[in-house]
């Protein structure tokens, strides 16, 4: 397991540096260890700093350097270092840390906060502790055995005497930093903060409006800017008619963005800005604008055409990802067989706050206000268009109106400094809901088929899945056109059944949009398919999907498919530390079917769907009961179980499991993404809908409790959800739906 290899005291003006808060009393820092970005196209290895202050008055200062966007990480990083501290937690202040390279990787993705600092974080709270117990022994002239903290004191062991931690801050900040060896930690039999509901730190703000978002900064003597983008990914400015949008009062420039070009990366999109003194004229006056492009190739692309040939393609042999044993021989001798081709179509982000980034530069260099989930990639991507060094760009992170994953790209925030350095004034750039959705970066559109063979017992001895949709690498390298393996690593390669003839192959698809990660990534639709055969394959059978899934998972055991010949990344962890652990898998396979009462009987026309699913090394299962009557399908309950390992917030697991519950849905019901003639169809929540509060389903989550190392929570919960929906819908109606989403079929 990665481990920190120091610890060192910093200075008050690096602790000012990194995160714009005076401190007057204790400040330490630490080395954490180095973080793999897993989208990248190469990994580049930072030391990470994280800080505690201390003042006089006894707040204690805790700095998250990770995005905060709903999910409660400013609330679940500080209550790692709290515990370990023995704070007050009353007295917490919680400082978000700054865009920096000292901090290692700030990318708030891949569900990996918690499991990535969850040891780094117990070593900074330990060592601030046993560096403010010094101090009171000193004080005291005591052995260091004689004192203790607890709840921000330090207390004398014989006089049972305290003294606070501001009191003690001053005198612990001139105390070297003690070497990792000699932390002592906390048994979890003691924690008072960890794994506790603890409201989130942002709450009261969030309630009384006095947040700062993307789209709420403001700065003396700015402007905005509304962009007219290229309709078709590789479309170029041929002309520009001005005149009519520059009559708008209130418009004070145009300008022609920089041509780019590819690969895409995180560079902004050819186009046009109006720059205006107020965002309505800059709406209005980016309607009046009338531009002749250049489309390019892919306007030629069509979403349905694609789909077609990819569907085409995919029963055909592809190239192999993992083998074991001889599945063609296997699946022509065997008694009984059963395929299935399952799609899922391009989808966006559409979070509820559009991205906004807003930019002053100036002879010193770029300060950057925006609701990203990257910070530092948002610092090398603005250092790099403005010819700059990183250090000379400034990132401010506000608080996210959600992310997904789109605000860990950085395109936004680059066209904020783009036209804030053409315009010599701070310049804040807006995206409308139209332009997020109808210029965003993409999740795959995809087919999946698969086929099995069945023995005259009925079980099974030939498995054979491929796999076909546009790689998120190529937004990095243009010459890709085939998914990765990282890519197949997300619920494909790493399907954890026991087969004795098992064969996963890839097909290729060239990308025609901006691909990007979204929330759980490629197990979106590696979830819904391998989730939809397994009942398949259960009713060939004679049964139940339960039964089915706990065979084809066998024996309880740690599953190596690198044996197999797949090249598995494991989200970036040790496989000794976070193995495919089978019997985690069942566990909660039979947790939700005993939760939710799957097996009893139902009113006619309602049913129950299951599905299971490991990934960013938790283990989710969901169970969904439906209702079909007249072409209607209504989800009345969803009833979920995870086993994430060691949980910091229970309610904040809740919250993001029953958020992926209703994420699910919405990819499931109504998600879809068309393109014509290169250009996306969608615009709006009118045609880009997500799940109402009418369509929301009563909702149960279960934890499992355990002392496993902590893994991922935010994505885990959304790719079981697509299957067992489907599932429930044919139990309810005998019609299996294959090809998503479910209105495309049901009335919703």
């Amino acid at each position: 397991m990665k481990t920190p290899t120091d610890l060192k005291n910093v200075s008050r003006r690096d602790f000012l540096k990194y995160t714009g808060v005076a401190s007057t009393g204790l400040v330490l820092g630490m080395a954490v260890p180095t973080q793999t970005v897993w989208a990248a196209t190469e990994s580049k290895s930072n030391e990470l700093n994280l800080f505690v202050s201390i003042e006089q008055d006894s707040t204690v200062n805790i700095v998250c350097h990770r995005s905060e966007m709903g999910q409660g990480i400013r609330t679940g990083i500080p209550q790692i270092v709290a515990e370990e501290l023995c704070a007050d937690w009353s007295k917490v202040n919680v400082v978000q840390g700054l865009a920096n390279a000292a901090y290692g990787s700030q990318n708030t993705d891949g569900s990996r906060s918690i499991r990535n600092f969850y040891t780094a974080m117990r070593q900074m709270g330990a060592s601030a502790r046993t560096m403010l117990e010094s101090a009171g022994a000193k004080f005291w002239k005591v052995s260091v055995d004689k004192v203790y903290a607890e709840n921000g004191f330090v207390v004398n062991k014989t006089t049972n005497q305290k003294l606070s931690f501001g009191y003690l801050a001053e005198l612990a900040s001139k105390i070297p930093a003690p070497n990792l060896d000699k932390l002592t930690f906390k048994k979890p039999e003691n924690f008072n903060i960890i794994g506790k509901p603890v409201p989130i730190v942002d709450l009261p703000k969030m309630v009384n409006g006095t947040t700062e978002f993307g789209q709420d900064v403001l700065v003396e003597g700015m402007v905005y800017a509304s962009i007219e983008r290229s309709p078709v990914i590789g479309a170029k400015v041929k002309s520009v008619y001005k005149d009519d949008a520059l009559k708008v009062k209130g418009v004070i420039d145009i300008v022609v963005m920089p041509e780019q070009s590819f690969p895409v990366v995180f560079k902004p999109l050819n186009g046009v800005a109006v720059i205006a003194t107020n965002t309505w004229a800059a709406l209005k006056g980016r309607k009046a604008l009338k531009v002749e492009w250049d489309l390019g190739e892919n306007k030629k692309h069509d979403s349905e055409q694609y789909l077609a040939e990819l569907s085409n393609s995919i029963v055909t042999k592809g190239k192999v990802v993992r083998k074991v044993g001889d599945a063609y021989q296997a699946l022509e001798q065997a008694k009984h067989k059963i395929s299935g081709t399952y799609t899922v179509p391009y989808l966006v982000h559409a979070p509820m706050e559009p991205p906004a980034a807003t930019a002053v530069v100036n002879d010193d260099g770029c300060e950057i206000w925006a609701c990203t989930q990257a910070p530092q990639g948002a610092q090398q991507t603005v250092a790099g268009v403005l010819g700059l060094k990183p250090e000379q760009v400034k990132v401010n992170i506000t608080l996210l109106g959600g992310g997904f994953g789109r605000k860990s790209k950085h395109d936004f925030s680059a066209e904020a400094a783009i036209l804030a350095k053409h315009t010599a004034k701070p310049v804040k750039v807006i995206w409308s809901r139209e332009d997020d959705i109808k210029s965003g970066y993409y999740h795959s559109i995809s087919v999946q088929h698969y086929e099995a063979g069945l023995t005259d017992s009925k079980s099974v001895s030939a498995w054979i899945q491929r796999t076909a949709f546009p790689s998120i690498i190529w937004t990095f390298n243009d010459q890709v056109n085939e998914p990765s393996d990282m890519e197949l690593g997300l619920g494909f390669g790493d399907m954890p059944f026991t087969i004795d003839n098992l064969l996963c192959e890839k097909h290729q698809a060239p990308a025609h949009l901006r691909i990007g990660w979204l929330r759980s990534v490629c197990n979106i639709q590696h979830g819904f398919a391998l989730g939809s055969f397994v009942d398949e394959v259960a009713i060939k059978s004679g049964k139940s999907t339960q039964q089915m899934w706990l065979e084809l998972l066998g024996e309880d055991k740690k599953l190596d498919v690198k044996t197999q010949g797949f090249d598995y990344k494991n989200y970036d962890m040790p496989i000794e530390d976070y193995p495919i652990d089978i019997a985690r898998l069942k566990n909660v396979l039979n947790l939700v079917v005993e939760k939710a009462n799957v097996n009893q009987a139902t009113l006619e026309n309602e049913a129950w769907g299951i599905s299971v699913h490991r990934s960013f090394l938790s283990y989710v299962a969901v169970a969904t009961k439906v209702s079909v009557i007249d072409g209607q399908v209504k989800v009345l309950e969803m009833v979920n179980v995870i086993d994430a390992g060691r949980i910091i917030n229970p309610d904040r697991v809740k919250s993001q499991m029953e958020g992926a519950m209703i994420f699910g849905l919405s990819i499931a019901l109504m998600g879809q993404i068309d393109v014509k003639n290169g250009t996306v169809v969608q615009s709006n929540y009118h045609d880009y809908p997500i799940l109402r509060m009418h369509q929301s389903p009563e909702i149960q989550s279960f934890i499992v409790e355990s002392d496993e190392l902590a893994a991922g929570v935010g994505e885990p919960g959304v790719p079981p959800v697509a299957a067992s929906l489907c599932n429930a819908i044919f139990k309810a109606s005998g019609k299996r739906i294959r090809d998503l989403p479910i209105n495309k079929h049901f009335r919703v």
